[in-house]
């Protein structure tokens, strides 16, 4: 029999322990408990409306919003990594007991979620070389300094692009990267926007992402120090669907994967999936 409540616990998040797991499995004892597993098929354990509490860091809690955003399930958050950059966009409380509550008992809102081509982005698109910078920020979270100076070589050496925007922004120009977000911030808390998945729209900023001393930058004080720079005042459009074409072709990204080449087609939607926000 499928259950109709089910939280995943993600034991390697960064605020993870042996507590808050003990307050997790109190709070939620009536829910049927799993250890997060990418290859776990969850559709199997649960009822087509079952309400989802997923808690963990950044990659747990987005994996499982992109593998469930067309479906119906609530999906309650708590917050466990060290940036929760979707949990801070949401406004979601970052105290472990003040997520609980709001994962039992928050109020269920559909989110906007990006789509480039057939993939899923909650955070951002990145078209060039940004995603190669929040793997960058990844590797240095993760204190991987032999990965990091590879790809902070790999930033440096880059070469510009030229590009055309249609659809709902129109324009043209050259560029390091071309940058489409969902939230404020990305991977290891590189600023991007103010951007938030409850509005509808997605935002491209002119000055995130164009210029390598920009992205450099942003990878050094946020990855690297530690710190959330400022976004630099740059100009910000808001969208729902454009095109983009690139000379020569160059990497997309959803999120820190890489999903293919342009030309590439960003979009702003509405997901199926309800989030369980404070009321």
């Amino acid at each position: 029999m499928r259950t109709s409540r089910l939280l995943v616990i993600s034991r390697g998040a960064g605020s993870m322990s042996d507590e808050v797991e003990k307050k997790l499995r109190s709070a939620f004892a009536d829910y049927l408990i799993v250890d997060f597993d990418p290859n776990a098929d969850l559709e199997k354990l649960v009822s087509p409306r079952a309400r989802i509490v997923v808690a963990g860091g950044d990659g747990t809690v987005e994996f499982i919003v992109r593998k469930l955003a067309d479906t119906k399930h609530p999906v309650g958050i708590v917050p466990l990594g060290t940036f929760n950059n979707l949990a801070r966009a949401l406004s979601l409380p970052t105290k472990i007991d003040d997520a609980i509550n709001v994962a039992r008992k928050g109020r269920q809102r559909a989110i906007t979620l990006g789509r480039v081509n057939d993939h899923i982005f909650v955070e951002a698109c990145a078209v060039g070389l940004f995603g190669q910078t929040i793997a960058l920020g990844d590797s240095a979270k993760d204190m991987e300094f032999g990965k990091l100076a590879a790809k902070l070589k790999a930033v440096i050496a880059a070469r510009r692009f030229r590009y055309e925007l249609s659809g709902d922004i129109t324009g043209s120009g050259s560029a390091m990267s071309l940058v489409f977000s969902n939230t404020g911030s990305i991977g290891s808390q590189l600023p991007i926007s103010e951007g938030s998945p409850i509005d509808t729209y997605l935002e491209f900023s002119v000055h995130a992402g164009r210029t390598r001393t920009d992205i450099v930058g942003r990878a050094i004080k946020s990855a690297v120090l530690m710190q959330h720079a400022d976004d630099g005042g740059g100009q910000v459009f808001r969208f729902r669907r454009l095109e983009v074409k690139t000379t020569p072709r160059v990497r997309v990204y959803a999120d820190n994967f890489q999903v293919g080449r342009t030309p590439a087609t960003v979009s702003a939607e509405l997901s199926a999936l309800k989030v369980l926000l404070p009321r």
